[in-house]
């Protein structure tokens, strides 16, 4: 890991820029890595690339193989998107917290694209020009009654990471491939070639419905092999061209799902 502080300034002032993309990605290029400081990247921790997010924008139902393992045959063509809240987003290393001890919680490996640059109603064709670049992106989720938004939600459901890799540095999001293990067993894996909307239709799309701005977050949506996760359980998702996002699991905070604050709604249990 090389030190461009002093070329750059500190990320909280340079972000705007560093989400504009290609001047500052411009910039780094230029840099003689070698004369900078460096560390060893297992001697540093490194924290959410995006720690918050503007919005977390998710993409539900968008491979067919996982549509089979869901209660109905909608996809998103029929669900649209739904939101996250940014408060859910976490680095690689940390800890998912899963806040209930009596009701299933689920990984989703998935890619997410971090927006460079906004607009509203951005054509497909165009629609890469406003990627800043691409990060793995667990979307951690709670199997109860409670709309999308709810479920998904929970402080700590939004890991992401290791790194954003840029997209002049990763092209085509359409080839990549995706796997998801947990303790080490194989749980799912794809190629983003399946997605029913690809990363060009996801931006057309979700940008015909609201502004997206830089720094937004698009969830593209996860593959079969979705399952549970319990104490104890260590998940990485790896993803070509990105790397690998690792996280580990605990019920040290959980509670019994019918003694939360708010409406006794029933369970979902598939």
């Amino acid at each position: 890991m090389y030190d461009v502080t002093d070329h750059v300034g500190r990320v909280e002032s340079v972000w705007d820029d560093v989400v504009e993309g290609l001047p500052l990605v411009g910039l780094l290029a230029s840099l003689e890595l070698r004369s900078l400081r460096s560390h060893d990247i297992a001697d540093v921790v490194l924290e959410a690339p995006v720690p918050r997010p503007g919005k977390i924008i998710g993409a539900p139902a968008n491979y067919y193989e996982h549509i089979h393992e869901m209660p109905d045959s909608a996809t998103i063509r029929e669900w649209g998107a739904f939101l996250k809240a940014p408060t859910s987003v976490t680095g690689p290393g940390s800890t998912v917290q899963l806040p209930y001890s009596d009701v299933r919680t689920d990984y989703e490996g998935e890619l997410a694209v971090v927006i460079g640059r906004g607009g509203r109603n951005i054509a497909a064709e165009h629609a890469l020009d406003h990627v800043l670049g691409y990060t793995c992106l667990l979307d951690i989720t709670v199997r109860s009654t409670e709309d999308r938004s709810t479920r998904k939600s929970f402080d700590t459901f939004t890991p992401l990471g290791p790194w954003i890799v840029t997209s002049d540095e990763l092209r085509d999001p359409g080839e990549l491939e995706l796997t998801l293990s947990v303790n080490g067993q194989l749980r799912q894996s794809t190629s983003t070639s399946t997605m029913i909307f690809g990363v060009e239709e996801l931006i057309a799309y979700m940008s015909s419905v609201m502004t997206l701005e830089r720094g937004d977050v698009i969830a593209t949506g996860t593959p079969a092999g979705v399952g549970p996760i319990a104490n104890g359980d260590r998940i990485d998702l790896s993803i070509t061209g990105i790397g690998t996002l690792s996280v580990s699991v605990s019920d040290a905070d959980a509670i019994p799902y019918l003694t939360r604050p708010g409406p006794k709604a029933g369970l979902y249990t598939d």
